[in-house]
Order: structure tokens, then sequence, then C-alpha cells
């Protein structure tokens, strides 16, 4: 069987596109997407990729009517909560550390939800 080797792109609507597009890659380096074919796009670090729907009720992603949420690997959290913080963005950072690894959440400027994720060990391959 053909399998998807892995995302090729995220998109969703936004009141500001070119504003949310420039808060991403200042405060976490989604690079914007280059305007011609000569430009490179955001390159990820491989690793994995978590797909899960969750049901329809889930108060995990915040508003109701959020129907997304991002999840962003990072290599060390600490690091970019304090860079985030010392921009002005407020950083939920969850105190468990998980089996799986370290966890923060933040909302840009629209108020969508990305949650920040360090994994430990070696659980995927990290």
């Amino acid at each position: 069987m053909e399998r998807v080797t892995g995302i090729g792109g995220f998109f969703f609507r936004a009141k500001d596109p070119r504003a949310l597009a420039a808060w991403y890659d200042e405060h976490l380096g989604v690079t914007i997407t280059p305007s011609d074919y000569d430009g490179t796009p955001w390159q990820q670090v491989a690793g994995a990729t978590v797909f899960e729907p969750f049901a329809e009720d889930t108060e995990y992603f915040g508003r109701p009517e959020q129907m997304w949420m991002i999840n962003f690997r990072v290599s060390d959290l600490g690091a970019m909560v304090a860079q985030l913080e010392a921009a002005g963005v407020k950083v939920e950072v969850d105190a468990t550390e998980y089996p799986n690894g370290l966890f923060a959440t933040v909302h840009d400027p629209e108020g969508n939800p990305i949650q920040l994720w360090q994994p430990v060990g070696d659980t995927y391959n990290t």
C-alpha cells in the first residue's frame, strides 16, 4: 500500500494572514512561505508526527469552535519558553513530565492554540 511520507503543508484561515505568518516566523521560526519557486520553505527536523482526531466535544483545544491545534516539536522547551516570555508571549507550561516528553501551550495572536512538545528519551526516536 502506498503511504504519505509526511505533512506537506498546514493551511488555515486567518483574519490577517501576513501578520500571522510574520508572528510564526518571529516567535517560532516557522519561516514565511517564499513568494517564488526559488525560495526555500520552512524545513522540519525529522521526527515523530502524531496524527490524532479528538472527540467533537473535547476541551483540550480550548474554545469549542476551535477545530484544530498544531503541535510543534522543540529541542529545548525551557529555552523556547524563556524566548517567548521575553517577547511578551504568554506561555502555559505543563508541570508534568510525561513518558513521551514535556509540553507547553501558547496561543497565536488570533487565539489559535499551539502546543510545544519536547520529546524525551527514545519514546519517539528523537
